[in-house]
């Protein structure tokens, strides 16, 4: 299917039973009154919205937060109900659902999968006890392994987990040992993410205090992350993410490769593949205007050409398959050499990036320091 006949939605439910202590996401714990007066909205808003989605595929679905499962599953089905209503959902797309360990039981997991999900991301972050406490989760490990056993019970067989590294107090040796914990619970994604400390965030706030790994360290944890993940059958295949083979999040995969998508609900961000724009993170002004798409638009960004073809490098070179050369000269008719041959070359001397006849991408070493290299790729 042409990546312009396809299109992605994200659908974002902004409660939480607590903020996290590193979190700057638009979340928050709110009342049962509040969440039901929300979801009304958002409904009002797929509805009002179908018309831009207009007869392109939906290839898949991603419920995010947040915790979206602070909401009843019962909720959580019909508003996915609505959606497959309104929009041309593929028979076979992927319809993945953030949860929170904790905050579902195994019945509610066997509502959800009878609904129509098929896929679940858990927020596991850590399986030691002293960090998850650090971080401000709400579960414990023993939380998290009830509630895969839940949701595996329900028939659920894509299942992701979400770790992070580079905490306060941490080593090689501690975050290593969650891999292998996580790495042998047969799943078939896991994200290993760096903590990035955002200004506004409790740790933030008590950064001089606490005590973070060395460079040196940090580059050791993600090292770590692919050699340890590859004994239990997980490749990399983007910057932050290993897949079983078959199991790559097709709803990111579809981020970094420009496939369009539509986000639904509070602050959500859209791209329709020459603009992007975001909703108001006003809830007050989203409770008034849902129906009424066009004014919930904000940060509307046209994108020049040259923002395109950045935009396809910075995000294709995070894939571990990285971009092709051909398909560059096939989007935008101008030859990759000439637009980046020389940011290139400089990464290709020090082997931090490899060419092929048609494709460029990110050698194992280039990888832990990715954000220096595709900040060369930047208009």
């Amino acid at each position: 299917m042409n990546v312009k006949d396809s299109l992605e939605l994200y659908i974002h439910i902004p409660f939480c039973v607590k903020k996290c202590a590193y979190c700057d996401f638009l979340s928050f714990p709110a009342e049962e009154a509040d969440r039901l007066r929300y979801t009304e909205a958002l409904k009002r808003e797929i509805t009002a919205r179908a018309e831009e989605a207009g007869d392109r595929r939906v290839t898949s679905i991603f419920f995010g937060g947040g915790t979206p499962t602070v909401l009843p599953a019962e909720e959580l089905v019909r508003i996915l109900t609505l959606v497959k209503e309104y929009y041309q959902v593929e028979e076979d797309a992927e319809i993945t659902l953030e949860a929170n360990p904790g905050t579902v039981s195994e019945a509610g997991f066997v509502k959800l999968r009878r609904g129509g999900f098929n896929r679940l991301s858990f927020g596991l972050q850590s399986t030691r006890a002293a960090e998850l406490a650090l971080l401000g989760r709400i579960h414990s490990y023993g939380d998290f392994l009830e509630a895969l056993d839940g949701a595996k019970k329900a028939g659920f067989v894509n299942i992701s987990a979400d770790l992070m590294f580079a905490l306060p107090g941490q080593d090689r040796r501690s975050f290593a040992e969650s891999l292998q914990r996580v790495g042998a619970l047969e799943l078939t994604h896991i994200s290993a993410y760096s903590l990035i400390l955002e200004e506004g965030t409790p740790l933030y706030a008590r950064r001089d205090s606490l005590s973070f790994p060395s460079e040196e360290e940090y580059a050791g944890m993600y090292e770590d992350c692919a050699a340890i993940l590859s004994a239990y059958g997980f490749s990399r295949y983007e910057i932050s993410n290993y897949e079983k083979e078959g199991f790559a999040c097709r709803h990111n995969t579809g981020y970094w490769t420009g496939i369009p998508y539509l986000g639904l609900g509070l602050g959500a961000s859209s791209y329709t593949g020459d603009c992007r724009f975001r909703n108001t993170r006003s809830m007050a002004a989203y409770l008034e205007r849902a129906a009424k798409p066009a004014l919930l638009k904000e940060d509307v960004q046209l994108l020049t050409e040259e923002d395109a073809m950045s935009e396809y490098m910075i995000l294709g070179l995070r894939l571990a398959e990285g971009v092709s050369i051909t398909e560059f000269a096939r989007r935008f008719g101008r030859e990759f050499d000439e637009i980046f041959g020389a940011a290139a070359e400089r990464y290709l001397r020090t082997g931090f990036m490899e060419r092929t006849k048609d494709r460029i991408r990110l050698t194992d070493k280039g990888f832990p320091v990715s954000n220096y290299i595709l900040a060369d790729f930047m208009p």
